[in-house]
């Protein structure tokens, strides 16, 4: 028989429900996600640190484990809530099943509560601390803890410890993969296109990035609050001035604005799950993209040298900035997907242009 567990919320509703995965009690931020596929992916993708994870999909886990469609090498999530876990999954990839795999990763799993209901309060009330635990005794001592709850050290807890090479084919690219958080499918989506792939730690100096030679510089997705990066930012700002060719997506994006003067704010549910529509406001055409975000670069602050190439067209926020000083342009959405749909992925293209024509520039 599974053990009972409640999902407490800051604003004080509680979700009963039943244990899966690892036992226990946790804090985090609750958000959700609104892919229909892709649990794998969301499971280890370092954006949701320090997060419990709503699927709104209600049967999460009848393809299995498949460790090749991990995003990095373990879940990064803090819990997952799901309306039902399936216990017997059913696929020639498979290699385990959900249960004992968060079990493994010591990752406190739910199920059986009403995700929707869950996730229409966290829409209409927006994002918010909340904790699992498996008793409500002292519940003013479980609200207390979960109002002083915050993210912190999201980024350095993430990152890659040290400098590493993927070796791309001869005469390719050679490409810094500044590593927030990075998702795994970047350096794929790299390497395909020929370039070496240099990985380098959050905390690297512009100095060292210049030293390695780079013909651009990639910057990840990763966690938190981009304005707590201040480090990261002061030497984002130096790289810009080497005139490096720069692709900033996600948490790389917003890092990017801040760096060249723009502002960030927190959105009040986020952006997550593979069916955001975004708008190319100079081609008029709008994408399906996948997207992982708490945050948005603020519209209004983008300074003379930047203008909005992309728009989310549900609520109107940047979805993609082009500079005009400096030859770099990022994305909030994910175009290297996993999961969600591969209409972006030209922009990868797109940096190798930029990388060559920058090349042309200097012969």
């Amino acid at each position: 028989m599974k053990q009972s567990c409640f999902v407490v919320l800051e604003n004080g509703q509680i979700f009963r429900g039943k244990s899966f995965g690892a036992l226990g009690n946790v804090l985090g931020e609750i958000v959700f996600t609104t892919g229909m596929t892709g649990y794998l992916e969301t499971l280890t993708d370092p954006s949701y640190y320090g997060q419990m994870v709503i699927q709104t999909f209600p049967l999460i886990g009848n393809y299995g484990v498949i460790p090749s469609d991990f995003e990095s090498s373990s879940p990064k999530v803090k819990a997952y809530i799901v309306r039902e876990w399936c216990q017997v999954p059913s696929n020639f990839r498979s290699e385990g099943e959900l249960d004992s795999f968060l079990k493994l990763h010591n990752i406190i799993g739910v199920y059986g509560i009403d995700t929707r209901e869950l996730t229409k309060i966290i829409r209409e009330v927006g994002v918010m601390n909340a904790k699992i635990t498996t008793t409500l005794d002292n519940l003013d001592e479980i609200l207390a803890e979960i109002k002083n709850y915050s993210i912190i050290d999201a980024v350095p807890t993430v990152t890659t410890r040290e400098i590493s090479v993927s070796q791309g084919a001869p005469g390719g690219f050679r490409v810094v993969l500044w590593d927030f958080g990075a998702k795994e499918n970047i350096r794929r989506e790299l390497l395909k296109r020929g370039c070496e792939v240099i990985s380098v730690p959050a905390q690297t100096t512009a100095e060292v990035i210049m030293n390695l030679k780079p013909d651009g510089i990639m910057l990840s997705n990763g966690p938190g609050d981009p304005a707590d990066n201040t480090e990261i930012i002061s030497e984002l700002g130096k790289l810009a001035d080497a005139c490096i060719p720069i692709y900033g997506i996600c948490l790389g994006h917003q890092l990017l604005a801040l760096a060249q003067g723009a502002e960030t704010a927190k959105l009040k549910y986020g952006h997550r799950g593979a069916n955001q529509p975004v708008k190319d406001l100079k081609q008029g055409r709008i994408y399906i993209t996948s997207q992982n975000h708490g945050y948005a670069v603020v519209s209004d602050s983008l300074p003379a040298q930047a203008a909005m190439r992309f728009v989310n067209v549900n609520d109107g926020t940047c979805e993609g900035i082009e500079y005009h000083n400096i030859p770099a342009f990022s994305t909030q959405f994910h175009p290297e997907a996993s999961a969600g749909p591969l209409d972006t992925c030209y922009l990868f293209d797109q940096f190798m242009n930029l990388i060559q024509e920058e090349h042309a520039k200097c012969r």
